[in-house]
């Protein structure tokens, strides 16, 4: 059993990806044609021997909720391991009470009796491969109060724009967190991702609570960064940030590479989720697919190009889709043109003959709207 409780934290007040996020959290997400975006993170802690994993949801649960299960297709569910779902007390859907601190706050009884004696938290809504076991054995032979992880980046002016970014001492020290307003194009974007002791933690809890109801869990770290040892750890590898819906739609289109992809996806360090028994994809003799990450249980008769194309969709004679994300159940009619889209669930595109937008901002067709 792993000596760190695994904690999955949703998404702050910050973050509200339009029109996607309506219907269920980003956690929820369809993600890659077979995944969800809550399955890195729980499956980093389950790679890494955690067995105990808490999973806070603030808003439409439903969704997230019927995904996770029991957690059988996580690996954890051993005779002591355990997937908890927690729900945050505030009645309010985006308002600024509803923090993790206030998550946190409601169900601290849960996390007090946790026999742990460090604590891993990860976010719900960043897609990343990280070894969690590693980093709890590096934070433990630094002897820091904190450990918080980190991405370097060199394109911080136009994107991650809704993160928080880490400015450090020449130690790797974290001397402050704040927001990333674009105003560098390198910075340390923070992955919202801390390792501490369990007893540290439920303190930074009741002192946050204490003295603002709006604090976060990243602006007590914050507040605490001058009189604890907090510290710094790079990441190498694939990272995203989903906080708006361009963010969603470049770590879905940039992935269709496959030297970008071998950065998040390992044969040694699996991603589970839950499985999906279907047919294969049926490709008729009209299909003409390139580039393209294509799910299960499809009907392709039209051309597909660059695109991510999510379980069960249709793709009709005469289609084009081109440098799109189409999310399960989508239907595509004859001859209809759709290119830099995203389609949500279950949307049927019939009668618009041809929907375009530019890669910069992606067009979005509703849930289960039909056009």
């Amino acid at each position: 059993m792993s000596k760190a409780l695994g904690i999955v934290n949703f998404s702050g007040n910050h973050i509200w990806v339009k029109g996607m996020e309506e219907y269920r959290p980003i956690g929820a997400f369809s993600f890659l044609g077979r995944y969800r975006v809550i399955d890195f993170p729980i499956s980093n802690m389950s790679n890494s021997g955690i067995d105990r994993i808490q999973v806070y949801i603030r808003r439409k649960p439903r969704s997230l909720v019927e995904h996770l299960g029991t957690g059988r297709h996580y690996n954890i569910n051993s005779k002591r391991g355990r997937l908890h779902i927690l729900f945050s007390e505030s009645k309010g859907d985006n308002d600024l009470y509803n923090t993790d601190i206030a998550a946190f706050s409601a169900n601290v009884e849960c996390i007090e009796r946790s026999h742990q004696p460090y604590v891993v938290i990860a976010p719900s809504y960043m897609v990343y491969s990280a070894d969690f076991k590693t980093l709890l054995a590096n934070h433990i032979e630094s002897e820091a109060d904190i450990t918080l992880l980190y991405h370097s980046v060199d394109n911080a002016r136009e994107s991650f724009l809704n993160c928080n970014a880490l400015n450090l001492n020449r130690q790797k020290g974290v001397l402050s967190l704040e927001p990333n307003r674009g105003n560098a194009k390198n910075r340390n974007i923070f992955m919202d991702t801390y390792i501490m002791k369990k007893d540290l933690f439920l303190d930074l809890i009741k002192k946050a609570k204490s003295l603002s109801s709006m604090y976060t869990l990243a602006d007590i770290v914050n507040n605490a960064c001058e009189e604890l040892d907090v510290r710094g750890i790079s990441h190498r590898g694939y990272f995203a940030s989903i906080t708006d819906l361009n963010s969603f739609y470049n770590a879905n289109i940039e992935l269709i590479d496959t030297k970008r992809a071998t950065g998040l996806f390992d044969d040694e360090w699996p991603v589970y989720t839950r499985t999906n028994d279907s047919c294969p994809t049926q490709y008729f003799d009209t299909a003409d697919v390139k580039s393209s990450v294509v799910s299960n249980g499809c009907l392709i008769e039209g051309t597909v190009e660059n695109s991510v194309i999510g379980r069960g969709c249709i793709i009709k004679k005469g289609a084009v889709v081109k440098n799109s994300v189409v999310l399960p159940g989508a239907l595509v009619g004859n001859d209809v043109m759709i290119d830099c889209q995203v389609v949500d669930k279950h949307a049927k595109i019939i009668h618009a003959k041809e929907i375009i937008a530019d890669p910069a901002t992606p067009g979005y067709i509703r849930r289960e709207d039909t056009l």
